[in-house]
């Protein structure tokens, strides 16, 4: 997290609409404490750090400003009781308290950037540059535009973002990760074990008998919350996008025909050849190959004789246009297929061309790429369409009309789906043909019936929903779950005699007998298996075997559940081998890169912590309430 406070420094827009150094300082104040008390200070102050104070009217033009950089990310008013239980407040507190403490701790040291320093930082930011790398003076306006800053104001800002960057930047810099850590990460992460292993199952577990009526009645009454309804919610949703509008448009044969004449090139496949060239320092030498090769000689074998091998002399199979240099392609192209030109004049030197293999232009005909037409005219079609339906569909829902009742009127399919959280129908199906399922469900189960909704963007378009309908959840009768009821009813009953089994045979092991031993009286076959890795289900091992390998010494012996009910292992730890770093492998090289992180964020919140107490922190918490409008006005 404290990574922030360096990205945003050097990323103003990261920093300023993202707000990563607010979250950063606002949380290491919050996990090292701030004094809640007021003493010291007016009451127009908020808080003060060191020699600092933070006016209640500067806190509330910079919580105001976070708060409308918000709202412009979301893309909708931020209510101001949904900000402040998000916790914004204190966010905008602490980062404003942890940049005036650097700030402070800056000045205290003589630190400054002269205005050619900042200058040079903001004209190289990526963001404001043009694709020629150049400052861009327009976009620059832009986005101070967007911001609401001036040009001062986004200066200043930059000036005390670029200190902090320098004094944050010593107390992080040239810190290697220790390799006691990068031992353990690597001992963590690339261990393998072996095992020698028996699996039990059914012939272990026993016959299991049919469960009574009683026995069945009992199991279900204990677990009644496993087998209950969830919530079922009827969604009407009216899909909107461009792909779902072109479906519904009809495209006649006469614009297809039209399109493909106006597209005619972009259905033609240019020729293509296969050319191998063999430059020379000059025609003469061209010549004299050119002649050998009349009398027999081979392409390749002058080309050998020259050094080249033939992945040297292989151009591949190109276009005319994808010949870097015009003579050779104009002479490539001249060939027939299997010929050697006459030496080439090209820009690098002489060259001698053959073709080994020609491609010819092929092109659609109107018949093959009419359905791809049609679906383009369509799509293109629709994209027009799409605004003035938004619009439609607004105004009449705003003057009262049901979302069915809108659908009907301007012709527009309804869907509907009786779905519950997981996004299953009552028959425990996962529902289809919903367009981003997950983002609708979430959306209906968070509202009501007759609510107005806003649609869903999604796709280019819109997703209209409404609840029409609410089936509560409810606990379900025996009779509804029998069959699911009974099948759990027996794998636990096999689980429960299969870990009891595993636990008796672990006992004799651990009294003395060997594995072999136990196995041979029991009838089970030992196996082995290698390259067990932590946290990966492999070699046929559960997830939890897995887990249960890596709790167990070398040598020692322990147990685990299989991958389903009927099965049970019971193993032994046979080797634990730690493969050496390999500082140019993918795993190490990530690793190292998540220390360098985390190291500069411990130092920096030890330094933090450390210049909270330095300069002394107090907060004014009626101060506050009042800049956030929260308390009675000041008096004075």
């Amino acid at each position: 997290m404290l990574r922030g406070i360096r990205t945003a420094s050097e990323n103003w827009l990261g920093r300023i609409v993202m707000g990563v150094v607010m979250t950063v300082l606002a949380g290491s104040f919050a996990i090292w404490g701030i004094n809640d008390i007021f003493r010291g200070f007016g009451r127009s102050t908020v808080a003060t750090i060191g020699s600092i104070e933070i006016p209640i009217e500067q806190f509330r033009q910079t919580y105001n400003d976070r708060l409308q950089q918000l709202s412009r990310q979301l893309g909708h008013p931020l209510p101001p009781d949904q900000a402040r239980a998000m916790g914004l407040d204190q966010q905008v507190l602490g980062q404003m308290l942890g940049e005036a403490g650097v700030d402070q701790r800056a000045r205290q040291m003589g630190l400054g950037i002269s205005d050619a320093a900042v200058a040079r930082h903001i004209t190289a930011d990526p963001q404001l540059q043009t694709v020629n790398g150049q400052f861009d003076r327009a976009r620059f306006e832009m986005v101070l535009h967007q911001m609401g800053y001036t040009e001062q104001r986004f200066i200043a800002e930059q000036r005390q973002a670029e200190l902090r960057r320098q004094l944050l930047g010593t107390i992080t810099g040239g810190i290697a990760p220790p390799q006691a850590w990068r031992d353990a990460i690597n001992q963590f992460q690339n261990q393998e074990r072996s095992i020698r292993y028996v699996a039990l199952g059914l012939a272990q577990a026993g016959a299991i008998a049919a469960p009574s009526d009683q026995d069945l009645q009992s199991y279900f009454d204990e677990r009644k919350i496993l087998f209950r309804a969830p919530e079922y919610r009827k969604i009407d949703t009216v899909t909107v996008t461009p792909t779902e509008l072109g479906k519904w448009l009809e495209i006649s044969d006469d614009d297809v025909r039209k399109a493909y004449e106006q597209r005619h090139s972009s259905f033609v496949t240019p020729e293509r050849r296969h050319v191998e060239q063999i430059l020379f320092p000059d025609m003469a030498d061209a010549q004299a190959a050119a002649d050998r090769i009349k009398d027999g000689a081979g392409f390749v074998a002058i080309a050998a004789e020259r050094g080249f091998t033939e992945p040297d002399i292989d151009l591949g199979t190109v276009t005319k246009a994808g010949i870097v240099d015009p003579a050779v392609a104009k002479a490539a192209f001249a060939l027939k297929e299997g010929e050697v030109s006459a030496p080439v004049q090209g820009q690098f030197g002489a060259v001698l061309v053959s073709v080994l293999k020609i491609e010819p232009e092929t092109t659609k005909s109107l018949a093959e790429a009419a359905p791809q037409l049609r679906h383009d005219i369509a799509l293109e079609r629709a994209k027009a369409q799409l605004q003035d339906i938004h619009d439609k569909v607004e105004d009449a829902r705003a003057g009262g009309s049901t979302l069915e009742e809108v659908a009907q009127r301007e012709k527009i399919p309804i869907v509907s789906f009786d779905v519950d959280r997981s996004g299953r129908d009552p028959g425990g199906k996962p529902v289809v043909n919903l367009p981003h399922a997950a983002d609708v469900i979430n959306a209906a189960f968070a509202t009501d019936i007759g609510v107005d909704n806003d649609p869903i963007e999604a796709d280019g378009g819109y997703i209209w929903y409404a609840v029409a309908a609410i089936t509560p959840a409810r606990d379900r009768t025996l009779d509804e779950v029998k069959g699911q009821v009974e099948q759990r009813w027996r794998n636990d009953e096999m689980a429960s005699r299969l870990k009891a089994k595993t636990a008796e045979l672990l006992d004799k092991i651990k009294g003395g007998t060997s594995l072999d031993a136990v196995a041979a009286a029991e009838g089970l076959k030992v196996q082995t298996a290698s390259g067990l890795r932590r946290g990966d289900a492999s070699a046929g091992m559960s997830a939890k075997m897995t887990d249960a390998v890596f709790h167990t010494a070398q040598d020692a012996f322990g147990s685990a559940p299989g991958n389903d009910p009927t099965q049970g292992i019971v193993f032994q730890v046979t080797d634990v081998t730690t493969p050496p770093i390999n500082p140019n492998s993918d795993d190490s090289k990530k690793a190292d890169q998540s220390l360098q992180r985390q190291i500069p964020d411990d130092m920096i919140g030890q330094y933090l912590a450390w210049l909270e107490n330095d300069l002394g922190t107090n907060i004014n918490s009626s101060a506050l309430a009042q800049a956030l409008g929260n308390g009675p006005p000041d008096s004075n």
